[in-house]
């Protein structure tokens, strides 16, 4: 800090400069008798300090909302998302995966929260005009093997999904040689991965996303219900880490989490269950939860997709919260060619 910048009389500016300390910032941490011990300074001098730093901060440092929204271009990492692969999921999706934050997929077992994860390793190859980040990703898996015989029919089916880029484009971009695969049993393991091995490939520029499948897995392994606390804190702390790698590399962080049964009253005169019902709600509880900046929920339903879309199995995409995306539901379907969503009033 260059302590000439701020309107100082020249003896409290020289007993800063002695006392050692580095920014504007730290003046507004310390307490008044702080101040005055390590500066030798009057409660006087100490006011007049703490009113020259705050003048100075909010001239230097003050941005509003409206200004990050109606001058993107100084504010990349606020707009530019990561395109999901599908028009239609990245329209409601207002544009895809931010850059910056933790965003989570949770559902239960075969709602495709798999598959968006590795459309996702794919689409992240892309150039940015068309929605990648022209990088690769890493896959970490704590549950099950990675879906290697999946992963290719995918990048075989790339034309057909990706009919928005050129042919010659995707002829070109070698998909399976930049997805980095890592099988972790516990969650020591996965934190060294998170913080040894991953930044190696982020600092090469080889990969710009990282998909954790599944990120209660080995959390709920490890912990039981009477070390909820312990679990806690591990949780925040790898949650900080995850932030602070996608803050310093501008990488997406996608974690599939898995589910956990609750109840729900029914309404008068429904007797299924007794007076109650199933629900389902994302696992770990609110400690994970304050690390997210998207949570989206998956889920299968009942109905069939219109033959136009393949007629498979309708599958639902309902975001619950983003500080970017209203609460909303949208309706998609997974088949060979991938995940894709599709417009279609929701069946009564």
């Amino acid at each position: 800090m260059d302590w000439d910048q701020l309107e100082l009389s020249p003896r409290i500016r020289a007993a800063i400069k002695k006392a050692n300390i580095k920014s504007a910032g730290d003046i507004l941490t310390y307490s008044i008798p702080d101040l005055q011990r390590l500066g030798n300074l009057s409660v006087a001098d100490v006011r007049c300090l703490q009113k020259a730093v705050s003048t100075f901060l909010r001239k230097s440092s003050g941005v509003t909302a409206l200004q990050m929204w109606s001058e993107k271009a100084k504010f990349p990492s606020q707009h530019q998302k990561l395109s999901l692969g599908c028009q239609v999921l990245d329209s409601f999706l207002r544009g895809g995966l931010p850059l910056v934050g933790i965003t989570e997929v949770a559902g239960e077992s075969s709602a495709g929260k798999t598959q968006i994860g590795l459309q996702l390793c794919l689409s992240v190859q892309y150039p940015v005009e068309y929605g990648g980040l022209a990088s690769g990703a890493v896959y970490i898996c704590t549950e099950d093997a990675f879906p290697s015989r999946r992963l290719q029919q995918l990048i075989k089916s790339q034309n057909k999904l990706r009919s928005d880029v050129p042919s010659e484009i995707i002829k070109n971009i070698s998909f399976g040689d930049s997805i980095f695969i890592e099988h972790v049993a516990d969650v020591d393991s996965l934190a060294e991965c998170i913080t040894k091995k991953v930044p190696i490939l982020l600092l090469r520029g080889m990969v710009r996303l990282i998909v954790i499948d599944s990120i209660a897995a080995l959390f709920r392994c490890e912990f039981a219900a009477k070390d909820a606390i312990a679990k806690a804190k591990h949780l925040q702390t790898f949650g900080a880490k995850l932030l602070k790698i996608s803050n310093s590399f501008l990488a997406p962080i996608l974690c599939i989490n898995q589910v956990t049964d609750t109840l729900r009253e029914m309404s008068s005169g429904q007797t299924h269950l007794g007076m109650h019902d199933k629900k389902v709600a994302p696992a770990l509880g609110i400690s994970w939860s304050n690390q997210l900046l998207m949570r989206i929920m998956v889920a299968r339903t009942q109905y069939t997709a219109p033959p136009e879309y393949g007629g498979g199995i309708l599958r639902t995409m309902e975001v619950l919260f983003a500080p970017h995306v209203l609460r909303s539901v949208c309706y998609y379907t997974v088949d060979l060619v991938g995940v894709k969503g599709f417009e279609q009033k929701i069946p009564s």
